[in-house]
């Protein structure tokens, strides 16, 4: 019944329906593997969060020794301790920025370490929309003068889009910063920037201490669904093309079936073109019947 199976033709479709299965079944296990890694991140962000948050603050050169270091893997979150010196003169405010579902801004002020390079601290949050001029005047409280220790927890520097980040922070008025980071602050600082910065643990009032962030791509953001939604996509389109083969051998199959038995209508043209062919013989019988009659006629005469 499915002996036509073996036929060149359908063989050279068996062979595509095979590579066509075997590669939505590859990319849809790949997908399925890059939704599980990150899965595996933002557990071990979560894990590596609640330990750091539990460890005793460490001087923060242990993971910033100089200007030119990242912060580690495991640096993100950890509780710090940096001392030097507040420079008021040159604070920030980020506006934009959103804490217990209420819109506000960040108040980031560089901490001079021995009068050399700078640190970012993220000193609190305030509500409402970042006031200009002067890094917020009156409206901001003002930073501790003199020599001070800094408690707080170590972040890395952000990036356009990421932990609530503005894609396109661009256009701010001055005193006013888009993104934390060392590369936004080397124009606006006259004096070196450490490529990280921390969040104090205790705020002045009436600011309230910013929580520290997962580390960017640490969490289940869309990204991570998409990688779930492509996952079911290829795994249809196997089940698809599985589907479309047996449909189109089962098609083929009654077709052939159904021309054994004669099931088939006969084709409509073919039919008319013999039955022409019939009255063109019959004519050409009658002309010489005629014809021997007359030549009968002719020797009775005669």
């Amino acid at each position: 019944m499915y002996r036509f199976l073996l036929t060149p033709r359908w063989l050279a479709v068996g062979v595509f329906v095979l590579l066509a299965v075997a590669v939505c079944i590859f990319m849809g296990t790949w997908q399925l593997s890059r939704f599980e890694n990150r899965v595996e991140q933002h557990r071990d962000a979560k894990h590596t969060e609640a330990h750091a948050a539990e460890q005793a603050p460490v001087p923060f050169s242990g993971l910033l020794p100089d200007t030119k270091a990242q912060v580690p893997a495991d640096g993100s979150g950890r509780r710090v301790t940096a001392t030097g010196r507040y420079d008021s003169a040159h604070q920030l405010l980020v506006p934009d920025r959103t804490l217990d579902g209420r819109d506000g801004y960040y108040v980031l002020t560089p901490l001079r370490i021995g009068g050399g390079a700078a640190l970012p601290v993220v000193r609190g949050w305030l509500p409402g929309t970042a006031p200009t001029g002067a890094a917020g005047g009156g409206a901001v409280p003002a930073a501790p003068s003199g020599e001070v220790t800094v408690t707080g927890a170590m972040q890395y520097p952000e990036s356009a889009g990421s932990n609530g980040v503005p894609t396109a922070p661009g256009g701010l008025p001055s005193g006013q910063l888009g993104i934390i980071s060392a590369a936004s602050l080397v124009n606006l600082l006259p004096y070196p920037v450490y490529n990280g910065w921390i969040t104090a643990t205790d705020a002045a009032a009436p600011m309230k201490a910013v929580p520290p962030v997962a580390p960017p791509n640490s969490g289940l953001d869309l990204k991570a669904f998409q990688n779930l939604g492509y996952t079911g996509q290829w795994f249809v389109f196997a089940g698809f093309v599985v589907f479309m083969y047996f449909r189109l051998a089962r098609r083929e199959s009654e077709a052939r079936t159904d021309a054994a038995l004669g099931l088939l209508p006969p084709p409509g043209p073919g039919a008319g073109t013999a039955a022409g062919t019939g009255t063109a013989a019959g004519t050409g019988t009658g002309s010489a019947d005629g014809t021997g009659a007359e030549a009968g006629s002719a020797a009775h005469v005669a």
